[in-house]
Parts: structure tokens; sequence; C-alpha cells
């Protein structure tokens, strides 16, 4: 089993990280490639926690979210089958992996996203299942 506090994500990777090395690229070609990549950084999710019930529906693409409880805060083991998605994992987990229930709901995931340009960019169905990750995230911090 992974240990998803060992995810770099919320830690050496940070939402002020990614917005700042995503303003160096000039193109969404290039930008698109940095998001792919940071999705290849994901801790590989055990494959017996791929289950119907972490399934994230609302994705076009297969995404599971398995959260974790430590000390008060919150880790999570995710997984997608496509690579862009990971990547989107990725950004998101930068702003919520590690953090208190609190924290995670009081970040403004709206304002990240507006401040990397994102939504634009990607197709309508990838922004809804964007979203759908993010409310299952928040859902899970006001459950505890």
């Amino acid at each position: 089993m992974s240990n998803p506090q060992l995810s770099p994500f919320g830690t050496k990777i940070t939402t002020a990280d990614i917005i700042d090395t995503l303003g160096f690229f000039d193109s969404w070609e290039e930008r698109y490639k940095y998001i792919i990549d940071l999705g290849k950084e994901l801790p590989a999710m055990d494959d017996a926690l791929k289950t119907p019930e972490r399934l994230i529906s609302g994705c076009q693409s297969k995404v599971w979210i398995e959260p974790h409880i430590i000390d008060d805060k919150l880790y999570f083991d995710v997984a997608s089958d496509a690579f862009i998605v990971s990547g989107l994992l990725g950004l998101v987990l930068a702003a919520y992996n590690g953090k208190t229930a609190a924290q995670v709901l009081a970040f403004d995931m709206e304002d990240f996203f507006g401040q990397l340009d994102l939504l634009k960019h990607l197709s309508p169905t990838r922004g809804n299942g964007l979203r759908s990750m993010v409310q299952r995230i928040q859902q899970v911090a006001k459950g505890t």
C-alpha cells in the first residue's frame, strides 16, 4: 500500500510553484506538457483502491480518489487512466494534499484555476471533471 504522506504534492510541489512554472511557458502546448509531467509525479495508487465507490462521477476519464486523515491533515491517493487528467489531479493535490480540512475549505480553487488561465483551455467535459474532483475532496473535508 502506498503512503500518501510521501506525495510531493502540497509539500515539494505547491500551487505557487505551479503558477510560477506555468508562467514561463509561452504556449498552451508547453503548459499541457508540463501538466502531463506533473501527473507522472503522482505516487502510484494501489490497484485494490480502484473501486467503483472511489470513482469520481462526472469525469470523462476514470478518476479514483481515496482520502486519508493523518494527524488532522488530509492526504489523497489518486489515479486516472488519462495522462492529462493525472496532471490535473496533481494541480488539485498541490492545493489540498497535507492540509487540514479548514485549509482545504478555505482555499479558493477557482482563483487558482483563474491564475493558471486553465479552464478556458480545457474541454467542457474536462472542466466538469476537474470540478467533480474538487467537489469530492471538499466533501471529504466537510465530513471531517
